[in-house]
């Protein structure tokens, strides 16, 4: 909590004396987004955010680890989704609120701020190059994360308007690529059906309940502002790529352990907690004191909504109510750590009996929407995106000598 003490505001000789820069260094943070500052009600000279400035400086303080959440500083403007303790949302709209009744492809047109012609219509089909379908073939035995990569690196030259600048023409091409990333995942031709549909058809065919649940799960991961995938996929495309490229940016960014292998990792878990002794089980886990996969969020401190949200329609739907309601009371209860969408997701492949692996490909085809979205809002700016390191090697030898 503030101190009643601490000003609010700093003038600016007052920050940039706490962060030790000039007073132009101060100004270049302004610009980036990183120092709030605002006209003083008494002069001409500005006031900024001792908030703003504090934070940046403990971020640049060795020894001061920032480890994501509030305390981060923006690195960038966006207008298409932030989190808050209610979840995502999405260009103004509640994720958790829209997952109860939108298509993927619907999210994906908010996501994209499309209005006029519809990027989905039946005919906007990818394009298959005979290249695509050998690689297709050859990697058929492949995970389907690493077909799906093979293949989108080389529609870009497949493709004739892979390159298109207008506004209408970059969502049809996002169309394209979300269509071709799940047919590629799923082994499939590229189709007009929802996604949800086309899931379920090849994975639980004619299991309607199996349907509607990977809507809502594809929805309520569609997008979640700034993670490790979205930003390589916006420092990928900043440098001129196409999107089908930079989907295949996120995608390799997406198989880190950190973050999209975490899937793998909580169906494991999952699979154990299955069978037998449940109440032992969970004490096992909770006794070897190491991290508790599908539990705690770097953000979401008091649990995931996107989770509960996602738990809660599964055990509405038959889910196994040990795995969906009694596992994350026992875990939380003991570790104070809630479930994360990475457990939900692990739930529903074991509610349908699917194999370990799955929950990263739903993962990747619902996050394809938000990485589009942030590939078009980044060209569209026309920023090629290069930050800046914090030196903390040796200082250069006198003289030029060694």
């Amino acid at each position: 909590m503030k101190k009643s003490s601490e000003p609010l505001y700093l003038s600016a000789q007052e920050a940039a004396g706490e962060l030790s820069v000039s007073a132009a260094t101060l100004y270049a943070y302004v610009s980036r987004g990183l120092i709030r500052s605002e006209p003083s009600a008494d002069s001409r000279a500005k006031r900024y955010r001792a908030d703003d400035v504090r934070a940046l400086r403990n971020r640049r303080t060795p020894g001061v680890t920032m480890r994501g959440g509030e305390a981060d500083p923006p690195v960038l403007d966006s207008a298409i989704c932030t989190i808050t303790e209610e979840g995502s949302i999405y260009r103004g709209v509640h994720a958790v609120a829209l997952s109860g009744h939108a298509t993927l492809e619907q999210t994906a047109t908010l996501l994209w701020d499309v209005s006029g012609a519809d990027p989905f219509s039946a005919a906007n089909l990818p394009v298959i190059s005979p290249a695509m379908r050998a690689v297709a073939a050859a990697t058929v035995q492949e995970t389907s994360m690493s077909r799906a990569a093979a293949i989108l690196a080389l529609a870009g030259d497949a493709d004739p308007r892979a390159f298109n600048r207008s506004r209408d023409g970059r969502a049809e091409v996002g169309a394209r690529v979300m269509r071709l990333l799940a047919a590629s995942i799923l082994g499939t031709e590229p189709s007009a059906l929802p996604l949800h549909r086309q899931i379920a058809d090849s994975w639980t065919p004619g299991n309607r309940a199996a349907a509607d649940l990977f809507r809502r799960g594809l929805v309520l991961v569609a997008d979640h502002e700034l993670n490790a995938s979205t930003y390589t996929v916006r420092c990928a495309v900043s440098t001129g790529l196409n999107l089908y490229d930079a989907i295949v940016a996120g995608l390799v960014a997406l198989k880190g352990p950190k973050h999209g292998g975490a899937g793998p990792l909580a169906a494991h878990m999952v699979a154990d907690l299955a069978d037998g002794d449940l109440a032992a089980k969970v004490r096992r886990h909770i006794a070897m004191g190491d991290r508790i996969p599908g539990f705690g969020h770097t953000i979401y401190k008091n649990g995931d909504p996107r989770a509960d949200s996602l738990l809660a329609a599964l055990a509405e739907a038959g889910a196994d109510p040990r795995l969906a309601v009694e596992v994350p009371a026992r875990i939380t209860e003991a570790t104070g750590l809630y479930p994360n969408i990475d457990f939900a997701f692990a739930v529903m492949m074991r509610m349908f009996g699917l194999p370990i692996g799955h929950e990263s490909a739903l993962f990747a085809i619902a996050r394809s929407a938000g990485w589009v979205a942030h590939a078009i809002e980044q060209l569209a700016s026309k920023v090629l995106i290069r930050p800046r390191a914090r030196y903390t090697g040796s200082a250069p030898a006198r003289n030029g000598g060694f």
